[in-house]
């Protein structure tokens, strides 16, 4: 008999973990279709071309960049992202734009999507500053696995709704996004939409998979110190669809340009503690780790995101070689 009741209890605490488990699985699924279909980043700062066209060339330098950002460490099907940035001032056209190229690899839950987007920015004096008016061209290849299972390897849900498959499906989507960029010695602001036409794809009998316009609005203003080598950085990162917003507020101290340190706040969401330098050779590279203080904070331990990046400035000598101004 008592075996019986301990093999019933075991059996009862299952099913009550795979019932939570979906629960939370499906919500997040909802949530990331309906509210934020687009990744989420800490450190935006360093990724505005991922959102903005209107940035690429605006340094005036080459740069590439890596970014990988493991959301809710330990939550089962949180979202891993991979971001490849690399935007130049090449001068195609006018005698200041720019290009850029990101490449995005997100897996949350059944979804894997992976996007590539070209951007172009056409670079005007603008007041103090100069204005960068952009536009990206891209594909986003969205695969969506029905076949899932839980920790055990079980089924955790028979999908019977006829207008759903079974097993995988994926689709291709084009994207077109536009933005504007502006900066000067003390600030920068960026305005800049995603999914402007509402890209879709269909799957099953009747179901449809469909991007949401996205709009994302950001700033940041560098307040000197007494001592010329420090700085204050507040700065703000804000996006909206038709679903819902979210709102990044941080401020971040830098050091000689080449040291930083800050905290944010991501409202409802997590507390952000950022770190990162630059070296005398072009790397830079950063850290930030997000304590979450949702409701999913009791089943995560946080979030980390690392960001690796690479500038240089090139010139051509009159010996045909190529050389980093950081080096002259």
């Amino acid at each position: 008999m008592n075996d019986n009741c301990t093999n019933i209890t075991y059996r009862m605490k299952q099913l009550t973990n795979k019932a939570i488990l979906f629960w939370i699985l499906v919500n997040i699924s909802i949530f990331v279709a309906k509210a934020q279909q687009d990744p989420q980043f800490s450190q935006n700062r360093f990724n505005q071309l991922t959102v903005n066209p209107g940035f690429a060339g605006s340094t005036g330098l080459i740069n590439v960049s890596l970014l990988n950002r493991f959301q809710w460490v330990g939550f089962p099907g949180a979202p891993v992202t991979t971001v490849f940035n690399a935007d130049a001032s090449l001068h195609l056209i006018g005698n200041s734009d720019g290009v850029g190229m990101s490449v995005i690899n997100d897996v949350i839950g059944f979804e894997k999507n992976v996007s590539v987007a070209f951007s172009y920015s056409w670079r005007t004096k603008f007041g103090r500053g100069t204005l960068g008016s952009g536009i990206s061209l891209g594909l986003m290849n969205k695969n969506l696995n029905f076949d899932m299972t839980g920790i055990d390897g079980s089924d955790l849900i028979n999908l019977s709704d006829p207008s759903l498959p079974t097993g995988k499906v994926a689709g291709i989507m084009a994207d077109i996004g536009l933005g504007l960029y502006y900066q000067d010695e003390e600030y920068e602001l960026s305005i800049a939409g995603k999914h402007l036409n509402n890209p879709s794809m269909s799957f099953g009998q009747s179901g449809k998979y469909s991007l949401t316009r996205t709009y994302y609005l950001s700033g940041s203003y560098t307040i000197k110190m007494a001592d010329e080598r420090l700085a204050a950085i507040p700065n703000i990162f804000y996006k909206r669809d038709l679903a819902s917003w979210q709102a990044d507020i941080g401020l971040t101290l830098e050091y000689d340009k080449r040291f930083w340190g800050g905290l944010g706040y991501r409202i409802g969401d997590a507390v952000i503690v950022t770190a990162g330098t630059e070296l005398w050779n072009g790397i830079k590279f950063g850290y930030s780790y997000d304590v979450s203080i949702s409701a999913l904070s009791r089943y995560n331990s946080g979030s980390h995101e690392f960001f690796l990046a690479y500038s240089v400035l090139l010139y051509k000598k009159h010996d045909h070689k190529y050389k980093s101004v950081r080096f002259l």
